[in-house]
């Protein structure tokens, strides 16, 4: 009787075929990955934008931006260093038991390197040629980072997926990243001080509303891709109202809010809501996907 219970708490079963459904993860866990997502994303567009020369002057404002975005993406990293129940492991490292970090969780401290030579490089007008080129490294590494560590965490969360699907998340990863990453940066610039920390919104806000369009593409087709052969009536999966729910926060939400910033007035609490209602919405997304990855029948 015990062993019953303890198998229902970790998956649902169907009646009629045995098959495991959806198994989810607990929301502090996705927003942890999510929060890894977003910190690597904007490191990514912070490089890029040192890159060509288009990061709001200033040595402070740059520094800011790295320090955040180090926040998001260490936040996992310290959860697995403390041994928390949301984050037991941190892209397959299980830290304090004697095992050696994976080749993803390498690659992602391999990132912190590009990091601290931008925060020692930058300067007031950020024009150094230096900079520029540590700038174009920091970007080049996060891109890779993100891309090596989603294959990696999608054959830990459901080893026997098949090969088409797995090709689909490198590039959800990167525009997801691009996203909320891109939220998170833009508060960032809204928060400094003086009149000229955001110049040109537009484009940060018309660039925004195109990546939001792109990623709820993706995701569709990402769904539309597992939902065939989901066990079961795939009502079940497509209709979940937890979908509607994490729709109107990473979509809805940090839209409206875009829009309502073009009007030049409350941008800082407009972005500030708009990045963590997107952060929140994209974890919850995150956990009904693997919770649907997880369900899928071993395709090896």
């Amino acid at each position: 009787m015990k062993q019953r219970r303890a198998t229902k708490q970790h998956a649902v079963f169907d009646s009629d075929e045995g098959s495991p459904l959806v198994q989810r993860r607990r929301l502090g866990s996705t927003l942890l990955v999510v929060s890894g997502h977003d910190g690597f994303g904007l490191w990514m567009l912070a490089g890029l934008a040192l890159a060509v020369g288009v990061f709001p002057d200033g040595r402070g404002d740059a520094l800011v931006a790295l320090a955040l975005g180090g926040a998001l993406a260490i936040a996992g990293l310290v959860a697995a260093c403390l041994h928390s129940p949301w984050m037991p492991s941190w892209h397959g490292w299980i830290i304090g038991r004697g095992s050696r970090p994976t080749r993803d969780a390498l690659i992602a401290l391999a990132t912190l390197l590009p990091v601290m030579a931008v925060a020692g490089l930058v300067r007031g007008d950020n024009a150094f040629w230096a900079t520029r080129l540590t700038g174009a490294a920091l970007a080049l590494s996060s891109l890779v980072s993100i891309i090596i560590t989603a294959r990696g965490d999608a054959r830990r969360q459901a080893p026997g997926l098949d090969e088409r699907l797995a090709t689909q998340l490198p590039l959800s990863r990167v525009v997801s990243a691009t996203y909320g990453g891109g939220l998170w940066l833009w508060s960032c610039v809204a928060a400094q001080e003086g009149e000229d920390a955001i110049r040109h919104p537009m484009p940060w806000i018309i660039g925004l509303l195109l990546l939001a369009l792109l990623r709820g593409l993706i995701e569709n087709l990402r769904w539309q891709a597992v939902l065939p052969h989901m066990p079961g009536p795939r009502t079940r999966f497509e209709l979940q109202p937890r979908r509607y729910l994490a729709a109107l926060m990473a979509y809805a939400i940090p839209c409206l809010g875009l829009v309502l910033a073009s009007f030049g007035r409350g941008v800082m609490p407009i972005t500030l809501l708009a990045a963590v209602s997107c952060m929140i919405g994209m974890a919850t997304e995150l956990s009904l996907y693997d919770g649907a990855l997880a369900a899928l029948p071993d395709s090896r």
